[in-house]
């Protein structure tokens, strides 16, 4: 079996839409059937990873737990893009998983090498 590199790129902020929940969900199904998954936190993406979210207080469901089974699923590809976390004020310490953090040019090189790129 030939096995794709599958790059999860997401943009969206956690809340608000649907989006950021059924991305966890896809790359979670699409790791399930055994393809070589790596995820992308550009932009608003970013504030997915954040700890300390209270999404109670605004009617959604949590759904960051699902980032933190990403290991079960042999998923240990998480990029994040440097300059998304600097311009929301965030650092790596303020996320609730390890990733590996790069800049926009090592981005770029990340997604030019997927075989299959899916976005939200």
């Amino acid at each position: 079996m030939t096995h794709k590199k599958i790059v999860f790129v997401s943009r969206k902020a956690p809340y608000g839409t649907n989006a950021a929940a059924e991305m966890i969900e896809a790359v979670l199904v699409t790791a399930a059937f055994d393809q070589q998954v790596h995820l992308a936190f550009l932009d608003d993406g970013v504030f997915q990873l954040a700890r300390a979210q209270t999404p109670e207080a605004i009617g959604h469901k949590p759904f960051a737990q699902n980032l933190t089974e990403l290991g079960e699923y042999d998923i240990d590809h998480v990029w994040v893009e440097r300059e998304s976390l600097a311009e929301r004020g965030l650092t790596e310490h303020d996320l609730m998983i390890a990733v590996s953090l790069v800049d926009r040019a090592a981005m770029a090189e990340v997604l030019a090498e997927a075989d299959i790129l899916m976005s939200l």
